[in-house]
Formats: structure tokens, sequence, C-alpha cells
């Protein structure tokens, strides 16, 4: 029986430790230090950044609709059929994915592209691996730009209150480097062949208009929610017309991704509190420009950019200085974003980790330090 009850758990653990093995860390992180450190309730509260999963959990709702309805297919079915070339199209898609992160933020930017780079990709030979690798790269670039790209660009942006165009002004170097050194590497990358269409593929999917609008209406009142700092409430707003009218699409969301958020909010952010950390960080002189890109380059690649952000908030007095080290911190480790995160696993790729970090991992050696030269420089 003890034999039967251990080859039952290692037949379904090791397939789920496979395919949820930052769940499985990042959960182990945050109780392990619950256990060893307890805290009061509101402290994981704040950790948990419970907008920011809710914000997530309504993205993720809206774009499993639009997904499920055909109009993701369509869009693709003509977007590769105007296509002339698979650079041509992946230069496309990369731009887009840089402009729609300066005003959408990168995660929504993803939740758009992704999709349909995947839809792209089974109507036509566009290698659909690196595409995904450039896109994440690509939000990460454009983001960087915009105060509102992404949470750590509005945190600084906030609680510095430095005017709109100048915090712009000040991330022009790191974006514009960023965004060059990453056109290079798309048109190097992706193969100049001609697009080559799977016709059989072309009119496989069936459009359903009801449900197409109602995520529509979803995504644009979530993304509306967001902005006005109602994302928990815009989430749960979401689940009754879903629940009701679109019951398979909820069913089909990707959960574990959620909770794989979750748990990581809750482990690096207790970890990022620790008495221990903020004691070693007490030896630094952030006020040196070099120490403070090293410092929010290097804890982005441990504890990701946003929470890096937070912990150097308070020691950094340069809040654009930071701004571009947690930014370009973004690229390298797959943790170093959480749209990394999202994008590799929108696309269900199953070597998506390890292509990743063979582009992503050089991009950073390269990028950082043409980024702290080109910051300095125009100081």
């Amino acid at each position: 029986m003890v034999r039967f009850l251990r080859d039952r758990l290692v037949s379904h653990l090791l397939p789920w430790l496979r395919t949820e093995w930052l769940l499985a860390a990042f959960g182990s992180l945050a109780v392990l230090l619950a256990l060893a450190d307890p805290q009061p309730l509101d402290r994981y509260q704040d950790w948990l950044q419970v907008p920011t999963l809710a914000g997530l959990m309504g993205l993720m709702i809206a774009i499993q609709g639009i997904r499920d309805s055909g109009l993701v297919q369509r869009a693709a079915i003509v977007l590769v059929t105007r296509a002339q070339s698979l650079r041509g199209l992946g230069l496309m898609l990369v731009a887009s994915a840089e402009v729609l992160a300066m005003v959408l933020t990168n995660d929504v930017s993803l939740f758009l592209l992704v999709p349909l780079t995947v839809a792209i990709a089974g109507l036509s030979n566009l290698p659909l691996a690196r595409m995904v690798v450039l896109e994440a790269l690509a939000v990460n670039a454009g983001s960087t730009l915009s105060p509102i790209g992404n949470p750590q660009n509005l945190l600084l942006w906030q609680s510095s209150h430095l005017p709109f165009l100048h915090f712009v002004q000040g991330m022009v170097p790191a974006s514009a480097l960023a965004s060059l050194l990453l056109l290079a590497l798309t048109a190097l990358w992706l193969p100049g062949g001609r697009v080559e269409l799977d016709r059989n593929a072309l009119d496989s999917r069936p459009l359903f208009p009801p449900l197409a609008v109602l995520s529509l209406v979803a995504l644009a009142s979530m993304v509306l929610m967001m902005e006005h700092g109602l994302a928990l409430e815009g989430a749960l707003g979401l689940l009754l017309p879903f629940a009701l009218l679109a019951r398979d699409s909820l069913k089909r969301i990707d959960w574990p991704l959620l909770a794989t958020f979750a748990a990581i909010f809750a482990g690096l952010g207790h970890f990022a509190a620790l008495p221990v950390v903020g004691a070693v960080l007490d030896h630094f002189d952030f006020d040196q420009p070099l120490t403070l890109f090293l410092g929010g380059l290097l804890g982005s690649q441990v504890i990701s950019n946003v929470p890096a952000t937070v912990l150097l908030l308070d020691r950094a007095h340069d809040p654009l200085a930071l701004a571009i080290a947690v930014n370009v911190g973004g690229f390298g480790l797959v943790v170093g974003s959480l749209a990394n995160l999202i994008a590799l696993r929108l696309a269900r790729l199953p070597q998506g980790l390890r292509q990743f970090h063979r582009v992503s991992i050089p991009f950073l050696l390269v990028c950082a330090p043409l980024v702290y030269l080109a910051a300095r420089w125009l100081a």
C-alpha cells in the first residue's frame, strides 16, 4: 500500500514540478520565511501586492475570452497574409510591443501580443520561440521610457514627483539604446525568407461575436479600472459575466501562473524586508552612481526589478538613476522582470526558459555597460 501511494505521488508530483517549478520554489521560500520570521498579517498583504495580482487576473480573464472567441486568430490571418517576409513581420511585432508597452504597460502589451504571435506561428513558419523572447525583451525596452510603462517606473515617478516629460527625458538613453540593440538582434536572429502560410489553418477557427464583444469590453474596462486604482473591483466584476456566459474560458485560464506571481511577491517581498538584507545594504554608498547602478541591476537579477526598486527606494537619492538600473535589470535572468515570466507562460514553450536565457543574458551583458556609459556621459 505504501509503495502504491509513493508511486502515485511520484507519478503526479514529478510532472507537476517540471511545469510549476517556479511556483514550487517561491512557494517554499514564502512558507519557510513565514515560519522562520513570522510577521503581522498586514505585512503579508503588502507583500502580496493584491492590486497587481487582481489586475493580472482581470487581464487573464479578458484575454482568454478574446482567444476563445476566435478574434485573435482572425487578426493573425489579416497580419500574416499581408506580411512580405519573416524578418519584416518580426520587426513589426517587436516595434508594436515597444510602443504598446509605453502606453499600456509591459504586461498588458504581452497579454495582447503573445496570443497573437502564437496564432500567427500556427498559421505560418514564424519561429515562435524566437519571437516570444524578442517580445519579452521589447516590452522591457519600450516600457523603460514611460513613467506609466511598468510598476517600478510608476512607483519612482510618483514618489519623486518629477514632471512627466522630465522623467521621459531622463530615460531616453536607456530606452533608445536597448531598442536599437533589440532591433539589430531581431534583424540578425530572424530568418529573412518569405512567410509561408498553412492554407488549411487559415479558416479553421470560427468567430464567436458575443464572446468577442464581451471580452473586448472586459479588457477595456480592466485597463480603465487599473488606471484608477480599482483593479480588485474590476477583476471581481468580470467573474460574474464570464461565469454566466463563458464558463469554459474561466476553466482554461492559467491559474497556476497567478499563484506563481503570488508566491514570488510573498517570498521575495519577505526576503527583501529581512533585517539581515537591510544590514548588508547599509554597507554600500548608493550616492555613488556605479554602486547604485550595480545595486539596482544585480538586485533585479535576484529578487526582480519591482522588489529591488522598493528595497533601494529610500537609499537612492537619484530616482532616475535607480529607474535606469532596475529597468536594465529586467533583462538577463527570467526573474529580472515579471514580464519575462508572463511572456514565456502565455506562449507555453517547452524549452522557452533555456531559449530566453541564451539570448537575454548576453543582451544584458552588452546593454548594461552601454547604458551606464551613455547615462553618465549625458548627466
